[in-house]
């Protein structure tokens, strides 16, 4: 507590030195937060839409109503940054969650809404979950000391409390139904005594070893640091489950422990518990700590031990590499009770040559015979979709590559090899048929929607036209597919709910360039028109007549590249002029230049504003390119970091001939700006060009040497691609920048790699060699922004910056 109190004063510290050392000839006497102009502010407060959960059968729909962004001052709240986690010790919850303040039952046929009564004043709901036969939903409510347990019935539209603030939050999986309607719940165990006080003095020092044996890991943040952290880690998790049915009666269930996960069996006779256990560790999050895999009858008494996962934290390198043991430990969704997972066959080595890499087992009900090897793969396993016992889709993948791979196989033969369906670029979107649609079958569970040999499927439906989704059935005889119904411009409708067994019936998300997204149900049969669902408002009044096109150009080597551009209301070129010009990216690698030339996206898409869009600045008479496409190809066997800086500078350059040369933009007053790796594409765009007139990066990771052990993409290691490392990163060539820079960063940035001290660090360096930049760190936030007066602040510094060095140089 008391690291974390200096670190909190020692970024304060830099916070204020910043202001005032901008450079010699420039200072900053305001130290409070500041806002942009009204028309930006306005949209930053405009009311939020619902978001939406739908019954399993889809008759009804919840409208979830969520509250605005907090305020400064719930960001300050008491915080515990350990294991990788980020607690409130006051509620015994996480400390940064969204909160939904209203729940509203819509019936999807009729359109009839009711609002459920009985709700907490000032409610902070969370963790919503139906029961098996959807009568009931479970809810908790959060407030400043503690989190409850409620449960709304879904036939009188009521609320009510069942436990005082006794359910343990810090890492999830709260609470699941019993078939018979009772709540199994995570509780804080009421034996667990005090919390941990820090010793004024340490007992020790805090030492880590290693036996020689490679141990490569990310640069996670947040972790343990010394004993203090690792009884404060015990306390929070320790857990009691417990039974609690619709009346509020609580038994215990099982005995206290860390529980991370609890998950029931599909026809609700055995809970399968992972039960963290020491010894902890320093470099890895709770996630890879040891646990057991428990398995317990309904009385709560564990009849077997199935798993002893030991602590993850030796692992090859490489987004092929995975723990060796068993993995992805599930029930199958179509037995009553029979377990899943998956075993390495190659130490968890992506390297390693191997016919049999990954094989997957499985163990019925009582546990007490062998385990049966079910399937297995050359590549790594990406998971199974359930129907029944005859059939199954087993998807492979091999990240290296972007190989995906879909089987179809008969669950009822283990070892069956099956037929290859679908064999594709992860990243080809032109040619991906899609996800299934699931079902529910007797367990409550998700099956495939299926008719013999006919799965139905749902794609985004990428095309050289942009995003046009849709529903379709994909024969598994034929490798075929037959669109039942599809999207059609100027919309972009996509299903995200089949409502019976032959796919006539489904509800769609619809939206336009002006159009709000809401819900339609819509039927194939002929004359049956689509109804209406819902009528959320439109947000952004003021945005409305804006222009949202998609564009395409190339680049210089050919490579085909798009972006969207949006333009003021009523901007015409020929008679306004050009414009200056904000363009936002962010880079993404490939393997394949002609599915990196896939266009990405839809221009029918709603004009939605996020806390981080460059969109607001279109009300200030600014050009956007927003989604500019930024790809690195490496084909074969060369890796696309190889050519990361000169593709890099193509794109941009790309990307300025054409804003310029369609009449819009003015080349002398073109910002580009990014967050995370758009940040860090935005560095190295101002170290290797002279192409902008100022740059903004937020939330950035600028010195590789930070990130030894792989970022993004990059699999290799500093010390197997140094060049790559170098030549990549903005600090190493922090002389060359010339061009005036916005650095804007998270005090609390909890993303791996992209720790505050890249943006301290970077800073000086370019301060030390003369460059124009300006460094603004924001207390208490994350990787992403949440708190009104910090999203206000960094709109306001961004415009001052764009003023100041594009608009009016």
């Amino acid at each position: 507590m008391l690291y974390s109190l200096h670190k909190t004063m020692r970024l304060s510290l830099i916070v204020c030195l910043t202001w005032f050392a901008i450079s010699p000839a420039v200072s900053q006497s305001a130290l409070t937060y500041q806002t942009p102009p009204k028309e930006i502010a306005d949209l930053v407060k405009a009311p939020s839409t619902p978001s939406v959960s739908f019954s399993r059968t889809g008759d009804f729909m919840l409208l979830l109503e969520r509250s605005g962004n907090p305020s400064i001052e719930d960001l300050a709240q008491p915080e515990l940054r350990i294991a990788g986690m980020r607690i409130n010790p006051a509620t015994n919850g996480p400390s940064r969650s969204g909160a939904v303040e209203n729940v509203k039952v819509k019936n999807t046929r009729t359109g009839v809404e009711n609002q459920i009564t009985g709700l907490p004043a000032n409610a902070r709901l969370g963790n919503l979950s139906l029961s098996k036969d959807e009568k009931y939903a479970a809810v908790t409510n959060t407030t400043n000391t503690g989190i409850s347990l409620w449960v709304v019935d879904l036939s009188t539209f009521e609320a009510k409390k069942l436990t005082d603030e006794i359910v343990n939050d810090v890492m999830g999986g709260t609470m699941t139904w019993t078939p018979d309607n009772k709540i199994l719940l995570k509780a804080i165990n009421p034996k667990r005594g005090s919390m941990p006080v820090a010793p004024l003095a340490p007992l020790g020092p805090t030492i880590q070893e290693t036996s020689g044996n490679a141990a490569p890991s990310r640069t996670y943040q947040d972790l343990l640091q010394n004993r203090h952290d690792e009884n404060l880690f015990a306390y929070f998790m320790d857990s009691q489950l417990m039974m609690v049915d619709l009346e509020g009666n609580k038994t215990p269930f099982g005995q206290p422990g860390m529980y991370s996960s609890v998950s029931l069996s599909p026809d609700g006779n055995y809970v399968m518990v992972d039960k963290i256990k020491k010894p902890f560790s320093y470099l890895v999050p709770a996630s890879r700590f040891p646990y057991d895999v428990q398995l317990w009858d309904m009385t709560g008494k564990n009849v077997k031990t199935f798993a002893e996962i030991p602590l993850d934290e030796v692992r090859p390198t490489g987004f092929d590499a995975t723990v060796t043991g068993p993995r992805s430990i599930n029930w199958r969704a179509d037995k009553p009770a029979t377990l899943y997972w998956v075993e390495a066959q190659d130490g968890g080595d992506g390297r390693v040559e191997i016919a049999e890499r990954d094989i997957v087992y499985t163990l019925d009900a009582p546990f007490t015979g062998e385990k049966v090897k079910f399937a297995s793969t050359p590549y790594r396993y990406g998971g199974i979709s359930w129907s029944d016992d005859s059939f199954a889709l087993f998807s492979e993948r091999w990240s290296a590559t972007r190989k995906q791979i879909v089987r179809v196989i008969n669950p009822s033969k283990p070892m069956d090899k099956g037929t290859v369906i679908i064999e594709r670029s992860s990243d080809d979107i032109y040619n991906d048929p899609g996800s299934p649609v699931f079902t529910t079958n007797e367990f409550g569970r998700g099956v495939i929607l299926r008719k013999g040999d006919d799965v139905f499927m749902t794609s985004e439906g990428g095309s050289p036209q942009g995003s046009m989704p849709y529903l379709s059935t994909f024969n598994v005889k034929t490798k075929t597919e037959k669109i039942i119904w599809r999207s059609e411009a100027p919309y972009y409708e996509r299903v995200v709910k089949v409502l019976n067994d032959n796919a006539t019936e489904f509800i769609t998300s619809k939206e336009g360039v002006e159009i709000q997204p809401n819900y339609w149900l819509l039927s194939t049969k002929r004359r049956v028109a689509p109804v209406q669902i819902t009528n959320f408002e439109h947000p952004y009044e003021s945005i409305k007549g804006i222009k949202k096109q998609l564009v395409k150009y190339k680049r210089n080597d050919g490579l085909d590249l798009s972006a969207v551009l949006y333009t003021p209301e009523g901007y015409d070129p020929a008679k306004d002029g050009r414009l200056p010009v904000l363009m936002w990216a962010y880079p993404r690698e490939y393997k394949s230049a002609a599915v990196a030339a896939q266009v990405r996206g839809s221009q029918y898409r709603f004009t939605r504003l996020s806390w981080g869009s460059p969109l607001y600045w279109v009300t200030q008479g600014y050009a956007i390119m927003d989604q500019t496409e930024m790809p690195i190809v490496g084909e074969g066997d060369l890796e696309p970091n190889d050519f990361f800086l000169e593709q890099l500078v193509a794109n941009a350059e790309a990307a300025i001939d054409f804003v310029v040369e369609s009449g819009v933009g003015d080349r002398s007053k073109i910002a580009v700006g990014g967050h995370s790796y758009g940040a860090f594409m935005t560095a190295n765009l101002l170290s290797h060009t002279n192409l902008f007139a100022a740059g903004i990066a937020r939330s950035g990771a600028y010195n590789r040497t930070l990130t030894p052990f792989g970022f993004q993409y990059e699999q290799r290691t500093y010390w197997e691609a140094p060049d790559v490392y170098n030549t990549m990163a903005p600090f190493m060539h922090a002389d060359k920048v010339k061009t005036p820079i916005l650095l804007i960063h998270g005090m609390a940035d909890n993303n791996s790699g992209t720790f505050p001290i890249q943006s301290e660090r970077y800073y000086n360096a370019l301060k030390g060699h003369g460059a124009t930049t300006r460094l603004v760190f924001l207390p208490h936030e994350s990787h992403g922004y949440s708190a009104e007066e910090s999203i206000l602040h960094t709109l306001y510094e961004q415009h001052q910056w764009l003023e100041k060095y594009v608009k009016n140089k």
